[in-house]
């Protein structure tokens, strides 16, 4: 049998397979169809200092190939999150990686210092998310910023650091150099495309915040070529996703230079996907005589 762990910034996982932040909720919503103890890692939803509301509804819609949202990180705050969400997912055996957003540095490094005394693993932080219209987007599109709020939340983090990257920028390896350059010990990538949907019968947009992020099958390709070009620019980790619904798609991504792989939107239609990528890839390390998920990473150039 394959060895599926991998070390991700020193942490070692059981395999390459987590969630994606957003679409799992904190684990609790998907513990009765996913065995959480079969996972690599659960990434949560994201937390803020304080409770968000998010955006107006509607949020989601479907779009061609995928969904697209703008749900705007609604989410209960740090101070409900740790004494909830962090003691359930601490009963199961996976990392716990905690994602924090924010709209000013500040915002991020309190949550941060805040996480440094709890007992999870990792901490990926958005500056990416493209519905939020504060803080977020900003960060996540500027490389002197990115590198900025990257130092900054380095300084309080007692836990490696993911930096979450958005597609919405003309050079994807800019970006990824700035936060390696600021302390980043992984970065994440993709976070959704910025598109827009327009209902021709009401005439209005579909969503009420008039653009959403764009996900599932549609991006896969715009993903794995920004994760190729990401790993051949920088030399931390990188986990990958965009589309992935089978371990056919993690394999890609593994192949292009990811260490891991992180499942989105696949999650909502079909809750078993992570278990069923995370046996998938262990079968085909075993059929093509891959020992170790690093023997396959970023082979493909």
């Amino acid at each position: 049998m394959a060895d599926t762990r991998v070390t991700i910034a020193g942490v070692e996982w059981k395999n390459p397979v987590t969630t994606a932040s957003g679409t799992f909720g904190s684990g609790t919503e998907f513990s009765e169809f996913v065995d959480l103890n079969h996972l690599g890692a659960v990434t949560t939803k994201g937390v803020a200092n304080v409770p968000w509301e998010g955006n107006p509804t509607p949020r989601v819609a479907e779009v061609y190939g995928g969904m697209m949202n703008a749900v705007g990180l609604q989410n209960p705050g740090i101070d409900v999150f740790c004494e909830r969400d962090i003691p359930f997912l601490r009963k199961y055996d996976t990392k716990i990686i905690v994602n924090v957003c924010g709209r000013s540095e500040e915002d991020y490094c309190e949550v941060v210092e805040r996480l440094a005394s709890e007992d999870v693993d990792m901490l990926e932080i958005n500056i990416s998310c493209p519905n939020v219209k504060e803080g977020g987007i900003a960060f996540g599109q500027n490389p002197k910023a990115a590198e900025t709020i990257t130092r900054a939340v380095k300084k309080y983090a007692k836990q490696p650091v993911i930096m979450k990257l958005s597609p919405n920028v003309t050079d994807i390896t800019e970006m990824a150099r700035a936060v390696e350059a600021g302390g980043a010990d992984a970065v994440s990538l993709i976070n959704t495309l910025t598109g827009m949907k327009i209902d021709i019968n009401r005439k209005q947009f579909v969503l009420a915040n008039k653009t959403g992020g764009v996900s599932g099958p549609v991006v896969k390709p715009i993903a794995v070529r920004m994760v190729y070009q990401v790993a051949n620019t920088v030399k931390i980790p990188i986990i990958g996703m965009g589309g992935i619904g089978t371990w056919e798609d993690a394999v890609e991504f593994l192949l292009a230079g990811a260490s891991a792989v992180s499942v989105g939107t696949a999650n909502f239609y079909n809750p078993k996907a992570t278990e069923e990528i995370a046996d998938g890839i262990a079968a085909y390390m075993d059929r093509n005589g891959y020992a170790a998920v690093p023997e396959m990473v970023g082979i493909v150039k």
